[in-house]
């Protein structure tokens, strides 16, 4: 009988463990945590236990998960409270980037708006967004997270050389649920961008979520309505 075979014969004939019972007591096998002989019940227990220790180290990484998905929660509201708290709709650009640099520890935030009224044309946060960039923005259906392989945009940071990854975070017109139509809501006009730069590469990866980055773009764009 091939191996196949007996895994199969066991498999379909459970009592036989029964009727074996001290045949199965005499097996040994070598343990390959102590390379000792051990019998066959002990070798069960020990697989039992790497088991139960994989699911704990599961378990740890999932409560890991958890907390720091609240200490970001609570970030992000403390970060929007302070956008709720200006009432001087001309300091909203400069709070949203210095507010963002603060509660999350960026080491690098730039942004920039378009299509702002012509009192707030020329204001330094609605300078230097090109067509090429706008276009770029547009493009972007969701934060993007990579190396920075020369965007252009870098150039709106204070330090650009140290700009070694980047999230990129499109802005987008927000209206009023009441006013919305089905037209706008499915595709919005991009109103600015937001730049998110830190020296260490694995910072921002094309791996990694972008569901907390997109909501920060959506608070960001519900206050900058206010400059249009």
């Amino acid at each position: 009988m091939t191996e196949e075979e007996i895994v199969r014969y066991l498999r379909g004939n459970p009592a036989f463990f029964d009727r074996n019972a001290d045949a199965l007591a005499e097996i040994v096998l070598v343990s390959p945590h102590s390379r000792r002989t051990v019998s066959l019940q002990e070798r069960q227990a020990e697989l039992l236990r790497e088991k139960i220790r994989a699911f704990e180290m599961r378990l740890m990484e999932l409560l890991r998960h958890g907390a720091d998905n609240t200490m970001l929660a609570d970030r992000l509201l403390r970060w929007s409270r302070d956008l709720f708290l200006e009432h001087d709709s001309t300091r909203v650009p400069a709070l949203i980037a210095d507010s963002i640099q603060q509660q999350f520890a960026v080491p690098q935030v730039a942004l920039r708006v378009w299509g702002v009224a012509q009192t707030h044309a020329d204001a330094p946060w609605a300078q230097g967004a090109t067509h090429e960039v706008r276009e770029f923005a547009n493009a972007l259906r969701e934060p993007f997270c990579g190396v920075n392989t020369g965007f252009e945009v870098a150039a709106w940071l204070p330090h650009p050389e140290q700009a070694v990854s980047l999230a990129l975070l499109p802005l987008r017109a927000v209206e009023p649920e009441f006013t919305r139509t089905e037209q706008a809501s499915d595709s919005p006009s991009t109103i600015g961008l937001i730049v998110l730069a830190s020296p260490d590469a694995q910072r921002y990866t094309s791996t990694m979520g972008t569901d907390f980055l997109s909501r920060i773009a959506e608070v960001a764009s519900a206050a900058l309505s206010r400059l249009r």
